[in-house]
C-alpha cells in the first residue's frame, strides 16, 4: 500500500475575527493564496507536479463563495490546470480535506496534494450563509419536533452532564493561552503583512480574571428545555472568531523521495463519526475509540494529542474519558487562545500537531475535532525520522 506522507505544514497567524482585526481586510482568496504560494516555494517544489488542492471553509458566500479554494489556487499564480475543490464537514472542513488528500494518496490517484483551509470570519460570520433560512426542513422537523440547537447549547449540556464546574472550564482556558504564550511558533506561522504572531494569545490571562465573565448563551426558552443547564460557558472559556488559513504538503513516500524531500510524518490511520446532533460535540470520543481501534495504537502510545477547543467543556470531556497525561493534550495551546477559524482550523490543528512532535521527538499523534451537526474526524499521524 501506498504510503500518504506530510512533507511540510504552515498556517497564517490568528487573526481577531472582527472589524478592526489584523486580518480583517485582507480578502480571504488572498489569504489562503499567500498560503499555497509560501508551501509551494518553501520546496522549490514544481506546481506542475501538485495533482490536486483540497481545501476546507465553512461559510461558503460573499466572498468565499464559488469554490474559494479554485480562486486561491488562480490567486496564488499557479498553473491553471490545477483543480481545487472547496470542503464543508463544518469545524473538520479542512482536517477532512487532509483526510481526502491522504486517501487519492493512498488510493494511488493522486502522487502530491495539499490539504488546506480559510475563514475570514471577520467578515463572514457564523450563520451568514443561511440568509435567515432555517435549515429545519418538514422531515428535520418530524425527526427532531423541539428543533436542534446551536453549539453553544451544546458545550453547556457537556458542562452539565459531565459535571465541569465554571472553574474548571476558566482554569483550563487560562492555561490554553498560558501555553501558547510560551509555545515557539516561529517554524510554522507565516506573517501576513505586518503580522507575524497569533493576535488571539492573551498573555497574563488568568482563571480569576475569567471569572468575572458573563455566560453568553443564556437563553429562557432553552433553560426551560433543558433545566440541567448551569450556563457556565463565556466568552472566555469558548474559541474566539478568528481569521486565518493554513496549509499541509502531502504526497507518496514514493514521489517525496524522487524529489529529494525529506517527510515529516505519515498518516497512520483516520476515521470520522456522526453523533447526536443535540449534544453534537462529543462526537471526539467515539472518534477517538474508532481511531485507535483501528490502529492498533494504544492510547498510552501517544506522545501528543490536539484536540479542538471549540470550548474548553469538549476538551475537558475528551480527557474525562481518555486517561492520559494533561500535559500532552494542546501542549503550545489551543483554540481558546490560538483561535478557531471554522474552515482552516483542521489543518491549524495538524499543523500543530506535526511541530510539536518534531519539537520533542515523539512518535505518535492524535488529532481529533467536533463539528457541527454532531460528526467528528480523528487523525492519527507517525511521526517519521
Amino acid at each position: 500500500m501506498t504510503t500518504a506522507v506530510i512533507v511540510d505544514a504552515i498556517r497564517s497567524p490568528s487573526g481577531r475575527g472582527k472589524p478592526g482585526g489584523a486580518l480583517s481586510e485582507v480578502h480571504p482568496v488572498d489569504l489562503l493564496a499567500t498560503v499555497l504560494q509560501a508551501i509551494v516555494e518553501r520546496h522549490d517544489l514544481d506546481p506542475a507536479t501538485i495533482d490536486d488542492v483540497m481545501g476546507g471553509c465553512v461559510t461558503q458566500s460573499g466572498q468565499q463563495a464559488v469554490n474559494v479554494t479554485r480562486n486561491a489556487v488562480l490567486a496564488a499564480g499557479l498553473p491553471e490546470s490545477i483543480p481545487a475543490t472547496t470542503i464543508d464537514r463544518q469545524c473538520g472542513s479542512s482536517q477532512q480535506a487532509a483526510h481526502f488528500a491522504a486517501q487519492s494518496v493512498i488510493a494511488g490517484v493522486n502522487d502530491v496534494v495539499i490539504a488546506c483551509g480559510v475563514e475570514l470570519m471577520s467578515a463572514h460570520p457564523i450563520g451568514q450563509a443561511t440568509l435567515g433560512e432555517s435549515m429545519m426542513s418538514p422531515l428535520m422537523r418530524q425527526r427532531y419536533p423541539d428543533g436542534l440547537v446551536h453549539q453553544g447549547i451544546s458545550a453547556e449540556l457537556i458542562a452539565a452532564r459531565r459535571g465541569l464546574e465554571r472553574d474548571d472550564l476558566d482554569v483550563f482556558s487560562a492555561l490554553s493561552h498560558a501555553r501558547a504564550a510560551a509555545a515557539d511558533f516561529s517554524g510554522e506561522v507565516l506573517p501576513i503583512g505586518d503580522l507575524d504572531r497569533d493576535e488571539t494569545i492573551r498573555p497574563g490571562t488568568s482563571a480569576e480574571g475569567l471569572s468575572g465573565l458573563d455566560p453568553v448563551f443564556y437563553d429562557a426558552e432553552i433553560a426551560a428545555r433543558f433545566p440541567e443547564i448551569q450556563w457556565r460557558v463565556t466568552a472566555g472559556n469558548s474559541s474566539p472568531l478568528t481569521d486565518g488559513a493554513s496549509a499541509v504538503l502531502i504526497m507518496s513516500e514514493e514521489r517525496a523521495a524522487a524529489l529529494g524531500l525529506t517527510p515529516l510524518a505519515r498518516f497512520h490511520t483516520v476515521a470520522v463519526v456522526g453523533s447526536d446532533p443535540i449534544e453534537m460535540l462529543t462526537g471526539i470520543i467515539p472518534a477517538t475509540h474508532r481511531v485507535l481501534e483501528r490502529s492498533g495504537v494504544r492510547l498510552g502510545q501517544l506522545d501528543s494529542v490536539e484536540v479542538n477547543e471549540a470550548f474548553a467543556s469538549v476538551a475537558l470531556a475528551w480527557l474525562q474519558e481518555f486517561p492520559v497525561d494533561p500535559a500532552i493534550v494542546n501542549p503550545r495551546g489551543g483554540a481558546i487562545a490560538l483561535g478557531h477559524a471554522l474552515g482552516s482550523s483542521g489543518t491549524r490543528l495538524l499543523t500543530s500537531l506535526v511541530s510539536q512532535l518534531s519539537a520533542t521527538g515523539g512518535r505518535y499523534g492524535l488529532q481529533v475535532m467536533c463539528e457541527g451537526g454532531g460528526m467528528a474526524n480523528a487523525t492519527l499521524i507517525e511521526r517519521l525520522q
